[in-house]
C-alpha cells in the first residue's frame, strides 16, 4: 500500500472522529467541575446555616429549573440549533457560577441569592445538556462509530469526571476553602463551550426546523415528543422507575451522605471519598458496558445494575458509621450504575427517530428527573422529623421496590430487541 495514500486515510478517520472526541472532552471537563461544585455548594451551605433542610432548598433551587428545562427546552433546541443551543447554555452557566464565588468574596451572597444563581445555572444547563444528549448519534455517526460504544464513552468520560471531581473536591474545599471550588465549576463550563465550538461541527446536529415558532406550535412540538413516549411502553417504564431512583439518588448525595459524614466522620474529605469510590465503579462499570455492551443480553446487565446500584449503599450507611465499608458498597454500587447507563442511552438513541430526539429526550430526562429537586427537600425533612438513620433505611426500602422493575414489568423485555440499521425507522414497543 502507498504510505501517502495510508496517511491520508489515517488523517480522514481521525479527522471524521474529531467531532465525537471534541464531545467528550468538553462533557468531561463539564463534568468534573460540576462534580466538584455538587459537594462544595451543599457542604458551603451545611457548614455556613447547620440547617440540612436549607442545603435541600439549595439542591431544589438548582435542579427544579435544570428538568423544567430538559422538558421545555426541546423545540429551541430544534430550531436554535443543537450545537448553538450547547455552546452558549455552557457560556451562560460559567457566568451564572463564577457569580458565586465573586459575591461571596464581597460578602453579598445570602441565601436568596445564591439560591437565584444555582437556579440560573440549573436553567441554562437544563438546555445545554439537552442539546448535548443530540450531538452524541451524530457525531458517533461521522466517526462512523457504533452507537452503542459512542453511548458507553459518553457514560464513560462522565463517569470519570465524576469520579475525578468527586475524589478532589474533599481535598480542595478543605485546601482552598468552597467558593473556588465552585469558581473551578464556572471556568470548566467556559472550557467545555470553546471545545464545542471549536471541534463540532454542524453537520453532527439533525436538521434544524425552518418553521416559525408560534406559542400553538411550540406546544405542538412539546407534545409531539411526548405523544411518542407514550406509543412506548418500554419508554414509560424506563422513566418511571428512574425518576424514583433519581430522587432518591439526589436526596442521598446532596443531603444524606454530607449529613452522614458531619455527624459520624466530621471531616469533608470523606465526602470526596465516598464520591470518588461511586465515580471509580461507574467507570469501570461504563467501560466494560461499552467494550461487552453488543455481548450482554441487556436486560440481565440493566437488572443486576439497578438492584445494586441503589439500596445497598443506602442500607449500609444506616446500620454502620465505618468509612472503609461505605466505600466498598459505593464502588459496587457504581458498577451498577456505570454498567447501566450505556445500555439505557443505546435503547433510547435506537428508538427515536432523529428528528424527535431533542424533545423526546428532553421529555423523557425531564420525567425520569421530575422528582429530582424533591429528593433533598424529602431528605432533609425526613432528616429532622425522624432522624437520619431512619431516613436512610426508608430510602433503601423504596430503592429496593422501584428497582424490581425490570424483573417484573413484560415491557422491560423489549430491551433485548436487535440494534436498529441504519435508515431504519424507530419502534414503538406497544
Amino acid at each position: 500500500m502507498d504510505p501517502e495514500f495510508h496517511r491520508r486515510e489515517v488523517m480522514a478517520e481521525s479527522l471524521s472522529r474529531r467531532p465525537l472526541t471534541g464531545l467528550l472532552a468538553a462533557q468531561l471537563i463539564s463534568v468534573l467541575g460540576t462534580s466538584m461544585s455538587a459537594l462544595a455548594i451543599p457542604w458551603l451551605v451545611l457548614t455556613s446555616t447547620g440547617s440540612a433542610t436549607r442545603t435541600g432548598m439549595i439542591a431544589f433551587a438548582e435542579m427544579a429549573p435544570y428538568v423544567a428545562m430538559q422538558a421545555l427546552g426541546g423545540p429551541l433546541v430544534d430550531r436554535v440549533g443543537a450545537r448553538r443551543i450547547y455552546v452558549l447554555g455552557n457560556a451562560a452557566a460559567a457566568v451564572a457560577i463564577c457569580a458565586i464565588p465573586a459575591l461571596y468574596a464581597i460578602d453579598l451572597l445570602p441565601l436568596g441569592a445564591l439560591a437565584g444563581l444555582v437556579a440560573a445555572a440549573g436553567a441554562v444547563r437544563g438546555l445545554a445538556d439537552c442539546a448535548g444528549q443530540v450531538l452524541v448519534p451524530g457525531t458517533a455517526g461521522l466517526g462512523a462509530v457504533p452507537l452503542e460504544r459512542a453511548a458507553g464513552l459518553h457514560g464513560s468520560v462522565s463517569q470519570t469526571g465524576l469520579f475525578v471531581g468527586a475524589s478532589a473536591a474533599g481535598i480542595l474545599v478543605t485546601v482552598l476553602g468552597a467558593p473556588t471550588v465552585v469558581l473551578v465549576d464556572g471556568i470548566s463550563f467556559a472550557l467545555a463551550a470553546a471545545l464545542v465550538a471549536l471541534l463540532v461541527p454542524v453537520a453532527a446536529q439533525p436538521q434544524q426546523l425552518q418553521r416559525r415558532l408560534s406559542t400553538r406550535q411550540y406546544l405542538a412540538d412539546l407534545n409531539e415528543g411526548v405523544r411518542f413516549i407514550r406509543t412506548s411502553r418500554l419508554l414509560l417504564a424506563l422513566a418511571a422507575m428512574i425518576a424514583v431512583t433519581n430522587l432518591l439518588d439526589q436526596g442521598i448525595n446532596a443531603v444524606l451522605i454530607p449529613v452522614w459524614v458531619r455527624d459520624h466522620l466530621h471531616r469533608p474529605q470523606a465526602l470526596g471519598l465516598i464520591a470518588g469510590a461511586l465515580g471509580a465503579g461507574a467507570i469501570i462499570g461504563a467501560l466494560v458496558a461499552a467494550w461487552l455492551g453488543p455481548r450482554l443480553p441487556r436486560r440481565v446487565v440493566f437488572t443486576i445494575g439497578v438492584l445494586i446500584a441503589g439500596a445497598p449503599l443506602s442500607l449500609v450507611l444506616a446500620l454502620t458509621h465505618t468509612l472503609p465499608l461505605a466505600l466498598i458498597v459505593a464502588f459496587i454500587a457504581g458498577l451498577g450504575t456505570g454498567g447501566l447507563n450505556p445500555i439505557l442511552n443505546a435503547v433510547l438513541y435506537e428508538r427515536i427517530p432523529p428528528q424527535l430526539r431533542a424533545r423526546t429526550l428532553g421529555a423523557l430526562k425531564a420525567g425520569a428527573w421530575i422528582g429530582t429537586p424533591v429528593g433533598p427537600l424529602l431528605a432533609g425533612s425526613l432528616i429532622e422529623a425522624t432522624g437520619l438513620r431512619t431516613t436512610l433505611l426508608a430510602f433503601a426500602v423504596i430503592f429496593l421496590a422501584a428497582t424490581t422493575a425490570p424483573v417484573l414489568l413484560p415491557a422491560m423485555r423489549t430491551m433485548n430487541r436487535a440494534p436498529l440499521q441504519s435508515g431504519e425507522p424507530a419502534a414503538a414497543d406497544n
